[in-house]
C-alpha cells in the first residue's frame, strides 16, 4: 500500500524510501536527522518564510566560504557542536589531559624547531617561556613525540589571517621530546581575540546577544607512537572570557598558569605537563 506524505508521521515516511542496501552507519545517520529535523519543525512549528531564511542563512554561509576561512565550522563551533563531537570522540581515562577543538588555523608541516626556540618572529607581545613534559599515564616521560603548537599574535591575529603582515610560521613550531619527554619554546603571553564576525555566523552572534571573543590560549597537538593524538589548548588564567568562550572551548583542566618573571629571559613563564592516553 503507498504511503503518502502526512505531517503526523512524516519522519517515518520520508526514512522509508531508503534503500535496503543503503550503508548502515550513513542509513543510521540519515534516519536520526530526519527524525530530528521534522521534531524540531513540529516543535517550533516553523512557518514557511522561517524556513526560507533559514536556508538564505545557511545559502549565504556557504557562499562566504574560502580556502582560508571556512563558516560552517564556525557556525558548528559556535553551537557547541565542534565540542560535542570532540567530547564524545574522545574520551579519556582518569588523569589524561582533556581535548578541546582543533580550530580553524592549524598549518601542517610547522618547522622542527630545536627546544628553546623562539617561535615568534614578528618581534611584538610579551615574551613567554613554555616548558613542560609529555608523560604516559604512569607519570614516565614519552620520547619522541611530536608537539605542534601555534598561537595568534600580540594583534590577535594567526599568520595565515595576515599572510602580507606576518611572517611565515608566526608563532607556530614542533618540538620532537627527547629521553625526559620534556618541550620548551619561547613564544608569547597569548591574547584574546574575536573569532570572524563579519559574516552570517557573526550576525547570527549578534542577534542572540552573544559576543565573539575566545579566551587567550595555546594550541597544541601531540603526537607519539603507541598514544592516542592529543589535540588541545592550555588557556590563560584569569582570562576574562574564560567562562563565555564563544565556542565552548574551555575546560578547567586545561587552565595553565602564567608565572611573571623577573630578571629572566622571558616576561612570562607557563608550566604544564601533557598525559597522553595509550592506544
Amino acid at each position: 500500500m503507498v504511503k503518502y506524505f502526512a505531517e503526523e508521521d512524516s519522519a517515518a515516511i520520508v526514512n522509508a524510501r531508503m534503500d535496503d542496501n543503503t550503508d548502515p552507519r550513513l542509513a543510521e545517520i540519515m534516519a536520526g536527522i530526519v527524525k530530528h529535523l521534522h521534531a524540531f519543525v513540529k516543535e517550533v512549528k516553523l512557518t514557511a518564510d522561517e524556513w526560507g531564511v533559514a536556508i538564505d542563512f545557511l545559502t549565504r554561509t556557504g557562499q562566504i566560504c574560502t580556502q582560508e576561512r571556512q563558516e560552517f565550522i564556525l557556525l558548528s563551533d559556535v553551537l557547541g557542536c565542534s565540542m560535542l563531537v570532540d567530547a564524545i570522540t574522545n574520551r579519556r581515562p582518569k588523569g589524561a589531559t582533556e581535548s578541546t577543538v582543533l580550530g580553524p588555523f592549524h598549518v601542517e608541516n610547522a618547522p622542527v624547531r630545536e627546544h628553546g626556540s623562539v617561535i615568534s618572529l614578528d618581534g611584538k607581545g610579551e615574551s613567554c617561556l613554555f616548558e613542560g613534559c609529555v608523560l604516559d599515564l604512569s607519570g614516565q616521560p614519552v620520547e619522541g613525540a611530536c608537539v605542534d603548537v601555534w598561537s595568534d599574535n600580540a594583534d590577535g591575529f594567526y599568520d595565515v589571517q595576515q599572510p602580507d603582515i606576518q611572517p611565515k610560521w608566526n608563532n607556530r613550531g614542533r618540538f620532537i621530546t627527547r629521553a625526559d619527554g620534556r618541550y620548551s619554546f619561547v613564544g608569547i603571553r597569548p591574547v584574546s581575540y574575536p573569532i570572524p564576525d563579519d559574516g552570517p555566523v557573526g550576525r547570527l552572534l549578534g542577534y542572540l546577544g552573544r559576543h565573539p571573543w575566545r579566551p587567550a590560549h595555546m594550541h597544541y597537538m601531540i603526537s607519539a607512537p603507541g598514544f592516542r593524538k592529543l589535540v588541545t589548548h592550555t588557556f590563560v588564567g584569569g582570562d576574562g572570557y574564560l567562562s563565555s568562550d564563544a565556542v565552548f572551548g574551555v575546560k578547567e583542566s586545561l587552565i595553565a598558569p602564567y608565572e611573571r618573571l623577573e630578571g629572566a629571559p622571558t616576561l612570562w613563564r607557563s608550566p604544564f605537563d601533557f598525559m597522553m592516553t595509550p592506544e
